[in-house]
């Protein structure tokens, strides 16, 4: 009994010894790794992008989008009912003031003014007579009075159907384009149809709208410029137009620009991309909006400094397709990174790869 204590009691001996000898060296190991790191062990510089800063020209724009209107558009139709007896214009062409576009059939209203013509002639005689009655007294002035009346009623007839007459006659209210036609020579029209239509497209108009914030920042005679969905020509308008009060509904402002077309390349209706001048600064610092990181109380952006990373909170105005204007926190000739900045921190080694822009 007495050798089988003493077996158990030196295996546990020696079992004890192994665990003691175990923890020693890992403690031995932790000192050690903690000593090299003590001893000034430096983190691999991280390999980055950036651009220089540096000040330039920038001119602050507003893009918005509007709609190209003819300068004047009309349907054309006629006042009164009747059969259309000649067509004057050619579609598609050009036509002047004034010109005979449609006539209707007025054999009906002529032969009433030739009624009311001679019916006017015999109140004119009457009348007449009756002057000279009353000069000599042979009548009453509420006889001749009676007489007068009926020469002006008579009259009037036939003003009113002179003035049908006119109507008849379908004319250019303004120089244009004539479209297309929708209705046929002997065709009966009512004041509902619709003959054709007549645009002017030199100059058009560009309607669009801006942010009521910038209300006060497009005066009158803004010069602007445009682009449509169709070519990638850029034209020239200016403001002539503004709306004097904030749609409620939007919270925002119409204004008109009017741009010439004397070749005919804007057509009424399209699309325009305009580009409105708000501002333009001589040394604007631009950096890209890559570089821009959001922050809680604002943005900032990764400068290199002594060859370390350095966080600086930035202020920002205007904003293009690729870059943003810095208005505080930078100053010119400071690197600014532009890649790798979501793992960067303050104080981080950063050989950067100057990027020319």
């Amino acid at each position: 009994m007495k050798i089988k204590y003493l077996i158990y009691a030196a295996i546990l001996i020696v079992v004890g010894y192994l665990i003691y000898n175990r923890v020693q060296s890992n403690k031995s190991q932790a000192a050690a790794t903690s000593g090299a790191a003590g001893k000034g062990a430096k983190m691999p510089p991280i390999s980055v992008n950036g651009v220089v800063v540096t000040p330039q020209h920038f001119d602050n724009t507003l893009s918005v989008s509007g709609s190209i209107e003819a300068n004047e558009q009309v349907q054309i139709r006629t006042e009164i009912s009747g059969i259309v007896k000649t067509i004057f214009f050619k579609e598609g062409t050009l036509v002047n003031k004034g010109d005979m576009l449609i006539k209707i059939n007025d054999d009906e209203l002529q032969a009433q003014l030739l009624q009311a013509t001679t019916r006017e002639n015999l109140a004119k005689e009457n009348e007449y007579r009756s002057k000279m009655l009353l000069q000599k007294e042979a009548i009453s002035q509420q006889e001749y009075d009676a007489t007068l009346a009926d020469l002006k009623s008579l009259q009037a007839q036939t003003q009113l159907i002179k003035a049908q007459l006119s109507k008849t006659s379908i004319r250019a209210p303004f120089s244009g384009k004539i479209g297309l036609r929708s209705i046929s020579e002997g065709e009966y029209v009512t004041s509902a149809t619709v003959i054709t239509s007549l645009v002017n497209a030199n100059p058009v108009k560009i309607t669009f709208s801006i942010p009521e914030k910038y209300a006060n920042r497009i005066p009158l005679n803004t010069k602007l410029t445009f682009t449509t969905s169709s070519s990638a020509e850029v034209f020239n308008a200016q403001v002539f137009a503004i709306e004097p009060s904030i749609n409620i509904a939007t919270r925002t402002i119409q204004l008109k620009a009017l741009a010439g077309n004397s070749d005919g390349k804007l057509l009424p209706g399209s699309f325009a991309k305009i580009d409105l001048p708000l501002s333009s600064i001589k040394d604007a610092l631009l950096v890209p909006s890559e570089a821009i990181v959001p922050v809680l109380k604002g943005k900032k952006v990764f400068i290199m400094e002594n060859g370390l990373a350095k966080d600086v909170e930035v202020e920002t105005t205007a904003r293009t397709e690729k870059d943003v204007l810095v208005s505080a926190g930078i100053k010119p000739g400071d690197t600014v990174l532009t890649t790798g900045i979501m793992s960067l921190k303050t104080g981080m080694p950063v050989k950067v790869t100057i990027v020319n822009r």
